[in-house]
C-alpha cells in the first residue's frame, strides 16, 4: 500500500533514534538539565522565556514565545563554537520585525492560495497575510503564539516537550487542535523534533521549523558558498505568487538540481524564470523517498571554510530551500551586524504547498481520532 498521510501517523511514533546519527560524528556525552531564564515582556506584560540546552556538543536556546530557536552553537573542525542559526537578542525584534527566524510554523507552513481551501464539501476562508495567500498559518500563526513548555530528561537525552492549543476557528483555521512539539538534544548532539497533533473536526496540519541556517557563523556573510545536496529529482514549480502549479516538474537541466553536491550560488543568478518569480531559490523540493514512516536522510549542507556539516533526515515527503531573499539589510542580528539577502538559507520539511488544493499532492488532512506525527532529525559534524 502507498504511504500517505493515513497510514504514517500511526507508524511515525515508533520511529526510533536509528537515524539521529545520520554520519554524523559522535560527540561526548554529557547532556545538563535545561535552564530556564527571562528573555523578556511582551506589550502586555506576558512573561518570555529562554530554555538553554546542551548535549553531546551542540548547544540549544529555545524561547517560548513561538517555540523560536533563539541560538543553535555546534563547534568547527578545531572545536571553535559559533551560533549558526539566524535571530535576535531581544523579544521586541522578534515580534515586530522577524521573517520567522527559528520559529515553530503552524498551523500549515508555507502557502495556501488566497487563503482558501474545500474541505468535505465546506469552504473555508483564511488569515491573508503574503499578498493574496495565507502564508506559514496566517497573521498570527503558531510563531507568534506561546507555547508551554516542560524540561525534561531522558536517559542520555535532555529536551523540551512544547504545547500549545489553537482554538476552532483560530485563523480560520477548522478544528480546535492540540499540538505537541518535542526538541531533543541527543547524546551524540542531534537536535531531533517530534511534532504531534491531534483535533476534534477534520482540518489540514502542516507543521515545520524555520531555522535559518549560516554554518560559517549567523554574522559570517552570505551561504552562497555552502554546499548542498538534496535527494530529489523533482520540485514543485510556482506561478508569480510561489503558488504551486501542480506539475511536478523534473530538476535535471535547472538550477533546481542538487543531486549532486554543489554550492548554493553555482546557479542561484541564472535567468531562470522560477528563480525570478522567488527573487532566488523559495520552492519545494519533491523528496525521492515521498513520505516514510522512519526518518530518512535527504539533504546535507556543509561549509568548507569551518568544516560543519548538518546533515537531515525526515518522514516528510517535501523540502522547502529558501535561500534567504528577502533580507534586506534592515534587521540587526545576534551577532550586531545586519542581515542581507542570502545570509541565511531555510531547509523546511513539510508537505508541499498549497496542498489543500491539489488533491494529487500528499494529503495534509487530519480528522478527529487520528493523530497527526512527524520528525525530523538534524545530525552536526566537523
Amino acid at each position: 500500500m502507498e504511504l500517505n498521510r493515513r497510514t504514517v501517523i500511526a507508524g511515525a511514533a515508533a520511529a526510533g533514534m536509528a537515524a539521529t546519527t545520520l554520519g554524523g560524528t559522535a560527540h561526548a556525552t554529557g547532556g545538563r538539565t535545561p535552564v530556564k531564564s527571562l528573555f523578556g515582556k511582551l506589550a502586555d506584560d506576558t512573561k518570555i522565556y529562554s530554555w538553554s540546552l546542551e548535549n553531546g556538543g551542540t548547544r540549544l536556546k529555545v524561547l517560548s514565545y513561538g517555540g523560536i530557536v533563539q541560538s543553535l552553537e555546534i563547534p568547527d573542525r578545531r572545536g571553535r563554537y559559533t551560533n549558526v542559526s539566524l535571530g535576535f537578542d531581544n523579544i521586541e525584534d522578534y515580534v515586530s520585525s522577524s521573517p520567522y527566524f527559528g520559529a515553530l510554523i503552524g498551523r500549515y507552513g508555507n502557502r495556501i492560495a488566497k487563503g482558501r481551501f474545500t474541505l468535505d464539501g465546506k469552504a473555508y476562508q483564511l488569515s491573508v497575510n503574503d499578498g493574496d495567500n495565507s502564508l506559514h498559518g496566517g497573521a498570527q500563526g503558531f510563531d507568534k503564539r506561546v507555547w508551554d513548555i516542560e524540561p525534561f530528561t531522558k536517559g542520555s537525552d535532555v529536551g523540551l516537550y512544547l504545547y500549545y492549543t489553537s482554538v476552532d476557528g483560530e485563523m480560520g483555521y477548522p478544528g480546535t487542535l492540540r499540538s505537541k512539539v518535542t526538541y531533543t538534544l541527543t547524546r551524540h548532539g542531534d537536535w531531533r523534533i517530534d511534532y504531534e497533533a491531534t483535533t476534534d473536526k477534520a482540518t489540514v496540519v502542516n507543521l515545520t521549523s524555520h531555522v535559518y541556517w549560516n554554518l560559517a557563523g549567523e554574522s559570517s556573510g552570505t551561504i552562497y558558498d555552502h554546499e548542498l545536496s538534496i535527494a530529489a529529482a523533482r520540485y514543485t514549480p510556482v506561478d508569480s505568487g510561489l503558488i504551486p502549479t501542480g506539475e511536478l516538474a523534473k530538476v535535471a537541466g535547472t538550477p533546481f538540481d542538487f543531486r549532486r553536491t554543489k554550492t548554493v550560488g553555482e546557479d542561484i543568478r541564472v535567468a531562470h524564470q522560477q528563480l525570478l518569480y522567488g527573487k532566488g531559490l523559495d520552492h519545494n523540493w519533491a523528496l525521492d523517498k515521498g513520505i516514510t514512516a522512519r526518518p530518512e536522510h535527504i539533504a546535507t549542507l556543509r561549509d568548507p571554510s569551518s568544516g560543519r556539516t548538518l546533515k537531515i533526515a525526515t518522514t516528510e515527503p517535501g523540502l522547502q530551500f529558501y535561500s534567504g531573499n528577502f533580507l534586506d539589510g534592515s534587521l540587526v542580528g545576534t551577532g550586531g551586524t545586519v542581515y542581507r539577502q542570502g545570509d541565511g538559507l531555510c531547509l523546511e520539511t513539510q508537505h508541499y504547498p498549497d496542498s489543500p488544493n491539489h488533491p494529487s499532492f500528499p494529503s495534509t488532512v487530519l480528522r478527529p481520532g487520528q493523530t497527526y506525527r512527524s520528525t525530523t532529525v538534524h545530525s552536526f559534524s566537523a
